[in-house]
């Protein structure tokens, strides 16, 4: 079996812009590329899983243009990418169209050598090919690469997550019944909950979803701890390391982007107004390491250890 017919995120992925979840405005700003004809390079960029490859797919697809897909965290060297780009824009295309590099992860490409020279690749091929790079980080990205591209941002607002988390509970629910795996007394609550808690990674939450239908049968157990964020609050502000390393272990497995937002969010509330300042810094300073680091848990506890050292609570 073919990784794409065995992962749900590669078997249910969308084919055509309507059928993604993004929100409203980015959806019509694409849906409007694909009645022109035209494509552009573009950069995409935005945390993990919001649908970005997905989108980029979806483009070629319906404009039913020739596509590849290199990985810049993988196949990030100048040689492998000068081949390989070479090769695919120096055929025709026998759609008759223009080649599309769908270079993922463009962030991880150094910006030092890589990325000036992708910048090169692109005037080099600009009669044949168009590039859509996708990126986490888009202040990773060199300036002359985002001058030749049209930005497109995936962030997705509060405002528009409830719609969202609606259409995903719809797509999560049809998926369930097209690959036979009954509810084991898991209500639509229970599946609402596994989708909040992890949106809007919409790829983390369909990994998690068949994780949970192994042997055909669904049978979720959402922590109920995972988002009370009152215990790491308390254990941070009582400098009680062992209760704030156990909070850690115990959530690590979320997002950890979303810890670091759910913190900053209710900073205003739970810290003294003299040591938010201190507290901004820390957060940026580890979500950016966050990036990088093969330990999260660790980075983790090690952000959360500076802020109980250096942070006054209320």
């Amino acid at each position: 079996m073919s990784r794409e017919e065995f992962l749900w995120v590669e078997k249910y992925r969308p084919a055509k812009i309507a059928d993604t979840i993004l929100p409203g405005k980015l959806k019509e700003t694409f849906s409007e590329i694909i009645k022109s004809g035209e494509l552009p390079n573009m950069l995409f960029t935005g945390t993990a899983g919001l649908g970005k490859t997905t989108v980029a797919k979806a483009l070629c697809n319906e404009l039913d243009l020739d596509f590849i897909i290199v990985n810049g965290s993988e196949e990030g060297n100048i040689e492998t990418l000068r081949g390989k780009i070479k090769r695919f824009a120096s055929s025709v295309s026998l759609q008759g169209g223009v080649k599309v590099v769908i270079l993922d992860e463009a962030d991880y490409l150094n910006p030092q050598s890589t990325q000036p020279a992708l910048r090169g690749f692109i005037e080099e091929f600009s009669d044949n090919c168009r590039f859509i790079l996708t990126c986490n980080f888009k202040n990773r990205i060199i300036e002359p690469l985002h001058s030749r591209c049209g930005v497109y941002e995936f962030n997705t607002s509060k405002k528009d997550m409830q719609a969202l988390c609606e259409q995903m509970m719809q797509r999560v629910l049809y998926i369930l019944k097209e690959e036979g795996s009954p509810v084991n007394g898991v209500s639509k609550q229970g599946i609402a909950e596994l989708i909040m808690r992890y949106a809007p990674d919409w790829r983390r939450v369909l990994n998690e979803l068949q994780r949970a239908s192994v042997g055909g049968v669904l049978n979720i157990s959402v922590n109920a701890d995972t988002n009370n964020y009152d215990g790491l609050f308390e254990a941070l502000k009582a400098k009680d390391f062992k209760k704030m390393r156990t909070w850690v272990a115990n959530n690590v497995d979320v997002d950890t982007s979303a810890i670091f937002r759910h913190i900053y969010d209710n900073m205003y509330t739970k810290i003294d107004a003299s040591s938010i300042p201190q507290l901004v810094l820390i957060l940026a300073d580890y979500q950016y390491k966050a990036a990088f680091v093969a330990d999260h848990e660790l980075n983790m506890v090690a952000c959360m250890t500076e802020v109980m050292a250096g942070v006054e609570f209320r």
